[in-house]
């Protein structure tokens, strides 16, 4: 154990260096690192488009951001797992469903990765997923209208950072948890120090129906107490399979930096997802009764329902032969990375002073030959030397994750050393490094994940700025750095800031989305039940203590834009129907005093604002959103009357009702 420890203080003691020595040999003049056309390349005049989405995970904020390629500019926050004032998502009634857990109301999570759908290993434009890593959920993002359309909670899951990796056709969106904990089907209140009897992992597979994309937890794989990290899916002639970067071998419960860094090599572990799927379809799983929660966004009623569910399959490798295999990995790694042709999978520990590439090929050997190094809780251990296709040597201090081009090329993020290195996967030889600023973690290509990389970008997501941009307090903004990968030196083309917190993203041609996009609801389409299908049908309503304001928005006025007879404890709905039938015409929604947000209302679409008046008064109403030249004048008012009035309910728009006494 001595050694051990020395070990580990030596290479942290080297690490402590290196980091000290890049930060003293920071450049004096940053902007010489970029190339001299940089700004050509980067430019998009005004009224073009990008060539490419770049969809960016937002980390702390739950959301994310879309951003276009190679200008940089902002286009959208999409808001997924934290209530957005925006947008009034996860305020108006239509979308509070949408954050519903097991747990209750969740108006909040950690957005960490991203995926976007695929045809055949190549990106196809469709929906784009997400991980929420704190309450474990997985989103589905429609691409026609950037909404989320759908979040299931996974179960048996005590933090979703290994997700959502998707098959390359789209077969599966897989999720693999952070945290090991005792099962929810089990008793959990276990001493923490009872970790390695009573704690697992899992590994979820979720199905995604072809034509809808609706999500549906197939199976579970029941796992040792491991930390999974990252995973990607096999490809060409790795498909059917899925890799996983493990940590926390040692099974640690505590002081992690310490305890869980004790052996020189951890794990990938190779899941063969075509075997899981025929044991599942066997009958050979177990039924566990959970609780969680699976929300659904309907496009046509423009409103989401939750519902629970109370079960799943859980698959155990001790009771699936030849489904879960292990690959020693050096050293606390957290990218897992496949090639384009599916023979190469890159593991990147963090604390290694090498990269290891694993064939395809030798893994399949491997198996075939039993050519193992024991077992790991009753899993398979493949020998590394038997799986191993070559180590990149002395790349860099830090390696986080890989990311390929169409070239045979591959590009390794290094956090300690604050940069990019490119090397060649045929002979495993380092090409070319550039410098970032500073302190790199994920990176993306175009296509990168994919059978088919369009090779014509790198974008570096940082975790520190420091002197790159005007300071504003003690944080600093966090940002990207566009690179040129087209020639055979990389080029630093592009600095923009990013919605915190930048940790990974996938992009693609602006076509495979654009072409597509929903410009705006058909009225005749809309199935809400409290839309308003033209002025004439608007209406205000009392049912008990509750009153129904059926309301229409179109520019430049509310119909009816003068309310009368609510009283104090009534509870008020706000239905606003956008009449709008052209793009890019929303509608916005407040009323004052309301402790909830705005509506915001898309043409042809319905949504709801729930208030509850605490005085008495006349109360504005108006559009929050610029809509016209008359925006300022589209506005109302809405009275509120004590508990015991007789007023009357009245409403109307250009005309004065009740009529005015005297």
């Amino acid at each position: 154990m001595k050694k051990k420890n020395g070990n580990y203080l030596l290479l942290a003691t080297a690490i402590i260096v290196g980091i000290v020595f890049i930060n003293s040999c920071k450049p004096k003049n940053v902007s010489s690192a970029t190339s001299g056309d940089a700004a050509e390349k980067a430019y998009v005049a005004p009224g073009k488009y990008d060539e490419f989405y770049n969809f960016v995970s937002g980390g702390f904020s739950g959301q994310m951001s879309v951003y276009g390629l190679p200008s940089g500019r902002l286009f959208r926050v999409i808001p997924v797992f934290s209530v957005d004032p925006e947008k009034g998502y996860g305020f108006n009634e239509e979308t509070k469903p949408m954050l519903n857990t097991s747990h209750g109301f969740v108006p909040w999570d950690d957005l960490h990765h991203l995926a976007m759908s695929e045809t055949d290993g190549i990106q196809d434009g469709r929906w784009v997923f997400a991980n929420g890593n704190n309450t474990p959920r997985i989103a589905r993002i429609d691409l026609k209208t950037f909404h989320t359309a759908e979040i299931i909670e996974i179960p048996n899951s005590g933090g979703n950072h290994s997700s959502p990796f998707i098959t390359e056709n789209s077969e599966y969106v897989v999720a693999g948890t952070r945290f090991s904990i005792p099962m929810d089907n089990m008793n959990g209140d276990v001493p923490i120090n009872t970790y390695k009897q009573n704690f697992h992992g899992t590994v979820s597979f979720i199905s995604v129906d072809k034509t809808s994309g609706e999500m549906k937890i197939a199976f579970q794989i029941l796992l040792p107490g491991v930390n999974f990290d990252l995973a990607r899916a096999g490809k060409g002639k790795s498909h059917g399979w899925m890799f996983f970067s493990c940590y926390n071998s040692e099974r640690a419960n505590t002081l992690l930096e310490v305890n869980a860094s004790q052996k020189d090599k951890d794990f990938i572990m190779a899941v063969n997802w075509k075997k899981a799927e025929e044991y599942w379809k066997a009958g050979k799983g177990e039924k566990r009764n959970v609780t969680y929660a699976h929300n659904v966004y309907n496009e046509n009623t423009h409103a989401a329902t939750s519902s629970m569910e109370k079960e799943i399959i859980m698959l155990d490798p001790k009771d699936c032969p030849d489904m879960v295999y292990l690959m020693p990995c050096p050293k606390s790694p957290h990218g897992c990375d496949t090639d384009p042709s599916g023979e190469y999978i890159v593991g990147s520990g963090k604390l290694a002073a090498i990269i290891p590439v694993f064939s395809f090929t030798k893994i399949q050997k491997a198996i075939a030959d039993k050519n193992y190094d024991g077992m790991y809780e009753g899993i398979p251990v493949l020998k590394y030397d038997a799986v191993l296709h070559g180590e990149v040597k002395k790349p860099g201090l830090g390696p986080l994750h890989t990311e390929f081009d169409d070239k045979g090329n591959a590009y390794t993020s290094f956090f300690v050393s604050s940069e990019v290195v490119k090397w060649r996967l045929s002979d495993l030889q380092v090409l070319d490094r550039v410098p970032t600023y500073y302190s790199v973690g994920h990176l993306c290509v175009p296509g990168g994940p994919t059978r088919k990389p369009w090779g014509k970008y790198l974008i570096a997501y940082n975790k520190i700025t420091k002197d790159r941009y005007l300071p504003t307090g003690p944080e600093l903004c966090q940002s990207a750095q566009l690179f040129d990968i087209s020639g055979e030196k990389m080029k630093l083309i592009l600095d923009f800031p990013t919605i915190g917190e930048p940790h990974y993203a996938e992009a693609i041609p602006a076509e495979l989305i654009s072409k597509n996009s929903t410009k705006f609801y058909k009225i005749e389409d809309n199935t809400n039940p409290y839309a308003t299908k033209g002025e004439k049908n608007a209406k205000v309503e009392r049912k008990g203590n509750e009153v129904h304001v059926y309301m229409t928005a179109i520019r430049s006025h509310f119909v009816p834009d003068n309310i009368e007879g609510v009283k104090l404890g009534d509870v008020v709905y706000f239905h606003v129907t956008n009449q709008e039938q052209d793009w890019d015409v929303p509608h916005g929604f407040a009323v004052k005093g309301a402790n909830n947000a705005e509506l915001l209302i898309m043409p042809g679409e319905t949504q709801t604002l729930q208030w509850k008046p605490d005085r008495t008064g006349v109360f504005p109403i108006y559009c929050t959103d610029f809509c016209s030249a008359l925006h300022q004048e589209m506005q109302g008012y809405i009275r509120v009357s004590a508990a015991g009035s007789n007023v009357p309910i009245t409403y109307s728009t250009g005309t004065n009702q009740p009529k005015a006494t005297q």
